[in-house]
């Protein structure tokens, strides 16, 4: 699944070639994704110019002086810039179009993502709203995690993964950054030091911002056939390595189910 990281890429890939530019029609194939696609969504963005690309948590923003279109790539989508001649794929849901006769394509073969329209302040969206700090700003920190944490009981992975406390942490980096924190994935929230959430909030910030610049080397790779970041090419220190030796003191990385999802952590360098 594309996290916060592969998110910031895609935005920062697609941003030079749409910032400025006038959105002429969009065309919708497939309009079942995780959340309808607007019926409207062609009259409304048509003769819009996009003003700024951000990104909220693991959502891309195409902002405009009327509102946003919002992009969420889902468990397996990606964005690509393409030009209007290029025939569409079978997993090419949207086309937005642009008055240079380049075309922003969503694919998702999964169809777990998501482009809809924000009327307005797209921070108010009901997505957006209620979404917890980014944790490469000032807000996020070890005091913050400390005093949202107090009294909760659920493992510690758990609590770093729920967007309405820090947005984008996802299962891969939150897994990484427990490893760089030392602190293991099924400790209670509750019951960790303000040393060790220090320590955690700057692993995150160090682990998230280490995966958006190998990921800047990528930024050609949008303007081709496959229009897919090689975000995951990085070195992972516990993510995926179960029963290989830890880099730091050789023990052997342990696996386990957390809400779900598969968690790596090493035994010996994480208390």
């Amino acid at each position: 699944m594309p996290e916060l990281p592969e998110v910031e890429t895609t935005c920062k890939g697609i941003s030079p070639y749409i910032i400025g530019n006038t959105i002429t029609s969009a065309i919708v194939r497939q309009s079942q994704l995780r959340w309808p696609v607007p019926a409207n969504l062609t009259s409304v963005v048509s003769g819009l110019q996009i003003d700024s690309v951000t990104r909220r948590g693991k959502y891309c923003l195409l902002n405009t002086h009327l509102g946003a279109i919002v992009l969420h790539l889902g468990m397996s989508g990606n964005l690509r810039i393409t030009h209007a001649s290029e025939k569409a794929g079978k997993h090419d849901h949207v086309d937005i179009l642009f008055k240079n006769e380049l075309v922003l394509r969503f694919n998702d073969q999964r169809k777990f993502g998501a482009v809809l329209w924000a009327e307005g302040d797209v921070a108010i969206h009901p997505l957006l709203k209620n979404l917890g700090p980014e944790p490469l700003t000032e807000d996020f920190n070890g005091e913050y995690l400390f005093f949202r944490a107090t009294g909760r009981k659920i493992p510690i992975k758990t609590f770093i993964m729920d967007g309405h406390n820090v947005v984008g942490v996802g299962n891969i980096y939150a897994s990484e950054s427990l490893f760089m924190a030392g602190i293991l994935p099924t400790r209670a929230a509750g019951g960790i030091s303000l040393n060790e959430y220090q320590k955690l909030a700057l692993s995150i910030k160090a682990v998230l911002q280490r995966a958006i610049d190998q990921g800047g080397t990528t930024l050609r790779d949008f303007v081709n056939a496959e229009g897919k970041p090689g975000y995951f090419s990085q070195s992972l220190a516990v993510y995926g390595r179960e029963k290989l030796p830890c880099y730091q003191c050789q023990h052997l990385i342990q696996q386990v189910k957390i809400g779900q999802r598969a968690s790596y952590f090493c035994p010996v360098c994480q208390t």
